[in-house]
């Protein structure tokens, strides 16, 4: 049995949480080169232009590639013959967030009461999934949420009888419906199948996969390139204002349902597409 302090986690989520918003991902920027080749639009080219020179001056400054930094959430993947010592796994993951957005300067986004709407000043509570896997490691990812992006998601019971085309449909009217307040060119996670909760968490699991790697089923594949395909003909195109490329990458995931549901769910990741693992 390996054992793991509770300060090891903390700390690694604070690096996390910095790490995360001032370095995007190497497989977002090059996903914004790779629209920048595509685009047809004068107008999408230069604010392609704009998203990476922003993402170089980020990295190279060490400061937020955007100043929205999220509601942060949190994949913990503990492996089954770790043992936590020291204090409480999910206390320590909130204190990490808290120590990493105040070292990291980063802006407090979160209200501790939804309806009294005060903020906490510490950017807490995160989101936290936790999976028990194989092994003596914690995997931990932080995924800092925009609120711009998150508030056009959505979630819908479809017909079983709706089919493909149902979930299609819907995907694309959740995105043309958001238009350039989700600050396109975006990252699509689908959700299909499941519950109520569980279409929802998988559709944003979903945004973690990189960009240019497909579903291994290869019916689901399919339809994550003719969604793509399809969202990029809406005309939306970056930032709103027009444009060939309005999303940079569709991924779906799914799971076993009710034989009398469809769930769907869209969790829309704004071209701010944060992301960052550490392995205890």
């Amino acid at each position: 049995m390996r054992k793991i302090s509770v300060e090891q986690i903390r700390d690694a989520v604070s690096v996390l949480c910095w790490e995360a918003c001032y370095y995007l991902p190497d497989d977002i920027v090059n996903g914004f080169h790779k629209a920048l080749e595509t685009e047809q639009s004068p107008l999408g080219k230069s604010i392609l232009e704009q998203l990476i020179e922003n993402a170089n001056l980020a990295a190279k400054e060490d400061r937020p590639y955007c100043h929205d930094t999220g509601l942060t959430v949190v994949y913990a993947e503990v492996g089954q013959e770790v043992h936590i010592e020291g204090g409480d796994f999910e206390a320590a993951i909130h204190e990490g967030i808290r120590k990493g957005y105040k070292e990291g300067y980063l802006r407090n986004s979160v209200v501790g009461d939804p309806l009294l709407r005060i903020n906490t000043n510490d950017n807490t509570p995160g989101v936290i999934h936790t999976r028990i896997v194989q092994g003596d490691k914690i995997k931990l990812t932080v995924l800092p949420k925009g609120g711009g992006s998150e508030n056009m998601s959505a979630m819908k019971f479809l017909l079983p009888g709706e089919g493909v085309a149902g979930v299609k449909k819907f995907v694309l009217d959740t995105i043309e419906a958001a238009g350039g307040r989700a600050c396109p060119p975006i990252v699509v996670g689908v959700g299909v199948g499941g519950t109520f909760d569980k279409v929802t968490e998988i559709a944003k699991e979903a945004v973690l996969r990189e960009i240019g790697v497909h579903h291994h089923e290869p019916h689901i594949a399919q339809l994550e390139k003719e969604l793509l395909e399809e969202i990029n003909k809406l005309g939306i195109g970056p930032q709103g204002l027009g444009g060939t490329n309005t999303a940079l990458w569709v991924a779906a995931e799914t799971y076993g349902c009710h034989i009398t549901a469809l769930p769907v769910a869209v969790n829309i990741q704004c071209h701010a597409a944060r992301k960052k693992s550490h392995v205890l």
